[in-house]
């Protein structure tokens, strides 16, 4: 725990209670172990600095990070007078000067004097502030924090109608046309009825506005649910024996409450624990939803408050107790604070204690809890980024499109007017005039109907999404964005309930001559049985007899166990062996049975492989039964079903930095004291005793994409024992290094204290450790995840794998996933703080792109502060990338920075509430339903039920969507382009007249019922088969490109439409009879007639409705005309001449076109023709 600076009580009358620092800054060891009658009082306090020694170590060493990131802000440890003001009150009250608080020099005054609270700021400008809050305070500080209130609306009444009208006008393409639309109702500017401007514009508007009413309004429903959800608060005492209680919902919440909670309730603010109704003062939470691990976390109440019991908690009051608490920060594995007890006892507060909001008690206990932080300042909202409003990558460029049709079509206007001679002048209102009549005459060159077109077909393509057999249960949350699955190239994906399904089970036993599989794991308990029969029988000799000569060795001070011995390993049978082992896997762990309310007991630890292998010795005979802080007992299953009770002495707990956990036993049966080790094989190599197959059997098991973990055991003598007690105590106790106040002091005296214990451990314990065995775990994958994975590097996606478990752990998984190839590098970069070593590693990728990057998530945070753009540079190049112990907002700003700096679309997929920030921050966010719930599936653009689904979500429907739209697009761009065509050649050669060629109904009709169908039937176009799509996932790759509506494409439509549109004109002029009803008629059947045409030249594969709106089409064209006299002269049109004339220029229109299109197919085939 990190160094917080106590505070002597002064005695000031009429004033706040204050604490000043104690006047000696380091009290050496002596002072602390020297005890005499007359310092007892100070001993007491000094054993108080001992514990909380650490607190601003770890403070500062977190603080240094979030400074090294945004240098700009403000953070706690930046006032120098916060390391002297911890535990100032926050009411008046008086307290007595304890004597022994003040060291020998106590009549130097103290460095400084807390006045306020140090505060902190986010990046939005939230001041965040550390707190100290006595037990039930006044309303009046209670006010002072946010109230506890869930909030994920994006719109409240006032702000619904302009934020939602921003997004939809912020786009130049939709801002075109309500200019347009709005122009028609000024008389002078008015072409055709209004309703073919205003309707289409209204119509999307509409679906906008009433898709976006409606999820805000589910978000509503959800969030009054969270917030009204009742819970039980604990009062100050009153005359009753009872306690006092009410209930509240959550929103009515206050920090310092106490609030009583069972199991299955939802934390509803961070609170620390005191008291437990589970005698060993512990609990279990389920934080799925906030780091996506599925495993139980245990936590621990204060040990002093637990002390007391629940009433006696209940009946503290403001003035005998208070909690001291750091600003709130994201980290959720960090947390720094204090219990004072007056008038002296100060408990220093860890994560351990704290129960984060949003996690859900998981055990039958009954807790009580003191809220720190609410609302807004709880972890859970921290890590959680605000929904934005996601466009797709086809709208941006469609956007772009319509720019320069728009510019295009503003200088065509003035081109024509300028041709005509600028009549009247060249600023008057009649060139005014003309020119907007001009733009609005050519305003089908960005047909207002495109909108409605492609929002229509997604749509569709929506529906064919979750109406796919292949994928049942597939959801489309955002049916904006279907076409974005079409253009992935990075894929951010979660580790835990995604790729694995956090079902871990032991694969694997090898004890150097002998190895055990999964198939012969009953030769295991077949050995095991005998080995606990021949104990009860008494011979046992040979094992108990090992026993003694390791005990004499230890005892000699040779630190040394001859068990692991050449003689003393030939000596001893297989089963004995067997049980060492077996015994040794089920005695060193954090695990803990829990009794359920059915009576049946389950397995709880941090670590899914933990339960796995304490699983597994309980199928092959010896079974957890119990423990707690102080014993574990141990049941073999033989006909006697003895119990094996041990006492623990010490742990020394699993961390990135060691690799390995340790535990210290008493053996009632035998009073032997024996220490147990596991631990990554390449740090445990140099601990055990030399042996020659360690290596090798660790290497094969890792290319199974198997878990390792070694296994090693040491007889420890009594009087070794005492000694490392006692030097181990020194250690602990430490303030070496932590003068000064200063933060790097600090952090290098925590340091030094924990190098202190390891060199305490290394001496006495780790050392010639007899080598039991090996072990492999297999964290099941799921389904397909192999050939999913391979499927999308060869489709040109890069796979990322993110995720808040150890390194360890990811490279396995990494591993087995076959993310990393065979023979492929993987390099390391964990606990990196020097930026000269980080720069080395930097270096190195760069020169070798071919590997596999794995980076924890402190390196990764000091890449982003000092080497943001040479780490995405790297990093995006390399051919995997693996980050560990990844907090959410992490997870979601790498997906931010790779949009960023690549421009490339990206994918993140995750199943639980702590991916929900990824998930958002994506282009294409995806959501699993899966263990940990439904908050990534709800909260995610597309919600699947398997990892799997992802190979025909991208490589067919995703990339169908972006074909058929980008043709689409096109399409309805050069239907409008090719009248605007016509329109100008027939304007130009009429004096440059801005007068519609074709008015009312005709323009109505070209938009909706003449060409609507067969354009809009290119939605069902494919280029290949579903099969040849997903065999061949090549073709993903070259639609990632973009080229298919890129500028070089749209330049070719532009083309076409200009020809196109000028010898349908130019045609019918030359066939020009006597009236000018001729040229309407003959030039706009031409004209329908060539687009029913190019819709089929652009068809790959006839789709029935292709065939039969190609065809309704022609009829209601024909019948209509009988209903149009003033449009055409039905005498003339059953003429034999009409019927050549037009042939003759729809075959001048379209035959080059359908030439050039054979040509480039036998010359230049596109790569999908191939394959068909």
């Amino acid at each position: 725990m990190p160094d917080i600076p106590l505070r002597a009580f002064r005695n000031k009358q009429n004033a706040k209670a204050g604490y000043e620092l104690l006047a000696g800054e380091n009290p050496s060891p002596s002072t602390i172990d020297t005890p005499n009658e007359n310092n007892t009082g100070m001993n007491r306090s000094v054993s108080r600095v001992a514990a909380v020694a650490n607190a601003n170590a770890e403070r500062s060493r977190t603080n240094r990070a979030r400074r090294a990131k945004h240098p700009q802000r403000l953070y706690v440890d930046d006032d120098p007078e916060e390391a002297i003001g911890l535990l100032e009150s926050s009411r008046e009250r008086e307290e007595e000067v304890e004597e022994g608080m003040m060291l020998p020099d106590s009549s130097k005054p103290p460095l400084s004097r807390l006045k306020k609270p140090p505060t902190s700021k986010s990046p939005k400008g939230t001041l965040y502030t550390s707190r100290i809050i006595p037990f039930h305070p006044l309303p009046s500080l209670q006010s002072k924090y946010p109230p506890n209130i869930i909030r994920n609306q994006k719109y409240s009444i006032i702000t619904f109608f302009p934020k939602v009208f921003y997004e939809q006008f912020k786009f130049f393409f939709n801002l075109y046309f309500l200019l347009v639309a709005l122009s028609q109702f000024v008389p002078a500017l008015k072409i055709g009825f209004i309703a073919t401007y205003i309707a289409p514009l209204a119509f999307v508007l509409c679906i906008t506005i009433g898709k976006e009413a409606y999820d805000d309004y589910k978000r509503n429903l959800r969030d009054r649910e969270a917030n009204g959800q009742k819970y039980i608060v604990v009062d100050p005492p009153s005359i009753s024996p009872h306690l006092s209680t009410r209930a509240l919902p959550s929103s009515s919440l206050l920090v310092g409450q106490l609030v009583r909670l069972q199991k299955n309730d939802r934390v509803p603010a961070d609170m620390v624990l005191l008291w437990t109704s589970d005698p060993s003062g512990t609990c279990f939470v389920r934080t799925d939803q906030l780091d996506g691990e599925t495993d139980w976390k245990m936590r621990l109440s204060v040990g002093e408050t637990q002390g007391l019991g629940e009433e006696g908690v209940a009946k503290l009051g403001s003035g005998e107790a208070e909690i001291y608490a750091d600003a709130p920060t994201k980290d959720i594995h960090t947390f720094i604070g204090t219990l004072t007890l007056h008038p002296s006892h100060v408990s220093p507060l860890t994560a351990e204690n704290v129960l984060w909001a949003n996690t859900v008690l998981a055990s039958s206990a009954t807790i009580i809890g003191f809220i720190i932080y609410t609302g807004p300042e709880t972890r859970a909202v921290m890590n959680t980024s605000t929904a934005g409003t996601k466009v797709g990558l086809l709208e941006v460029e469609v956007n772009g499109l319509a720019k320069i049709l728009c510019t295009t079509t503003f200088l065509l206007s003035l081109i024509l007017v300028a041709l005509n001679g600028f009549r009247g002048g060249v600023f008057t209102t009649h060139t005014v005039v003309s020119v907007f009549r001009f733009l609005i005459l050519f305003s089908s060159i960005i047909p207002i109907s495109l909108r409605v077109n492609l929002d229509l077909g997604k749509s569709l393509y929506s529906h064919q999404i979750m109406t796919d057999s292949t994928i049942p249960g597939t959801i489309v949350r955002t049916s904006t964005l279907p076409e974005e699955l079409g253009r992935v190239e990075y894929l951010l994906s979660d580790k835990t309930g995604t790729l694995t399904r956090n079902e871990m089970e032991m694969r694997r036993l090898h004890m150097g001559t002998m190895s055990y599989g999964q198939d012969s794991m009953d030769e295991v308990a077949r050995q095991l049985a005998l080995a606990f029969a021949s104990a009860n029988n008494g011979n046992d000799d040979d094992h108990n007899n090992t026993h003694t000569r390791g005990s004499s060795s230890v005892a000699l001070g040779h630190h040394a166990n001859t068990i692991g011995g050449g003689a003393g390993r030939g000596r001893r049978d297989m089963s004995s062996r067997v049980r060492d082992v077996v015994q040794s896997l089920a005695l060193c762990h954090n695990v803990t049975p829990v009794t359920n309310d059915d009576g049946s007991v389950t397995y709880q630890a941090s670590s899914p492989d933990e339960v796995a292998i304490v699983t597994w010795t309980q199928t092959i005979g010896l079974t957890l039964v119990y423990r707690d802080r102080t014993k574990i007992v141990l049941r073999a299953e033989d006909p006697a079903r003895t119990l094996l009770t041990f006492t623990i002495l010490a742990i020394f707990p699993f961390t990135s930095t060691s690799k390995r956990m340790g535990i210290v036993l008493l053996d009632h049966s035998t009073s032997d004291i024996l220490f147990l080790l596991k631990g990554a094989d390449t740090v445990m190599a140099p601990l055990v005793q030399r042996n020659d197959w360690l290596e090798e059997e660790t290497g094969n098991m890792g290319r199974e994409g198997l878990r390792t973990l070694v296994v090693a055991r040491k007889k420890v003598g009594k009087e070794v024992w005492a000694a490392f007690e006692s030097e181990y105590a020194v250690a602990s106790t430490s303030v070496g290094g932590t003068g000064g106040g200063s933060g790097d002091a600090t952090t290098d005296g925590a340091v030094s204290r924990a190098e202190a214990q390891a060199q305490v451990i290394a001496k006495y314990l780790e050392k010639d450790m007899e080598l039991l065995g090996l072990t492999g775990v297999e964290d099941r994958l799921q389904d397909e995840v192999r050939s999913t994975l391979e499927l999308m590097r060869n489709a040109g996606v890069k796979v990322w794998m993110l995720t808040g478990d150890k390194v360890e752990t990811a490279r396995c998984i990494a591993i087995s996933t076959k993310m990393v190839s065979r023979g492929q590098y993987i390099h390391e970069v964990s606990k990196v703080t020097s930026p000269t070593t980080l720069k080395s590693h930097l270096d190195f990728l760069q020169n070798k792109l071919d590997s596999c990057l794995v980076i924890d998530g402190e390196s990764l945070q000091l890449c982003l502060s000092l080497y943001k753009n040479e780490f995405i540079e790297i990093a995006t190049k390399l051919s995997a990338v693996v980050a560990c112990r990844c907090s959410p907002t992490q997870k979601a700003d790498i997906a931010k920075l790779i949009r960023a700096y690549t421009g490339k679309r990206v994918c993140c997929i995750g199943d639980g509430g702590n991916d929900v920030s990824m998930i958002q921050a994506a282009d294409v966010g995806i959501g699993l339903v899966g263990k940990e719930g439904r908050q990534a599936s709800l909260a995610a653009d597309f919600s699947l039920t398997q990892f799997s689904h992802l190979i025909p979500l991208l490589l067919w429907h995703g990339r169908l969507s972006y074909l058929r739209s980008s043709t689409l697009a096109q399409f309805v761009i050069h239907r409008g382009l090719i009248i605007s065509i016509i329109q100008a050649v027939f304007s130009a050669i009429f004096y440059f007249a801005p007068i519609a060629l074709y008015q009312g109904w005709l323009m109505v009709g070209y938009a909706t019922v003449y060409t609507m169908m067969p354009v809009f039937s290119l939605v069902l176009d494919r280029d290949v088969s579903r099969e040849t799509a997903l065999v061949y996932p090549e073709l993903y790759k070259e639609l990632v490109k973009g080229r298919v509506l890129g500028y070089k494409s749209f330049f070719e439509w532009v083309m076409i439409s200009v020809y196109q549109g000028a010898a349908i004109m130019i045609m019918s002029l030359v066939l020009f009879e006597n009236e000018f009803l001729h040229i309407v008629s003959i030039s706009f059947t031409a004209l329908v007639l060539n687009e029913l045409i190019m819709v089929a030249l652009e068809i790959t594969t006839w789709h029935t409705y292709m065939i039969i709106s190609e065809i309704v089409t022609l009829f209601f064209y024909i019948i209509s005309i009988a209903f149009l006299p003033e449009y055409f002269d039905l005498s003339f049109v059953i003429t034999l001449g009409f019927a050549w004339k037009v042939a003759v220029i729809v075959a001048i229109s379209a035959l080059p076109l359908w030439i050039v299109k054979v040509v480039k197919s036998r010359v230049a085939p596109a790569a999908s023709s191939k394959l068909i």
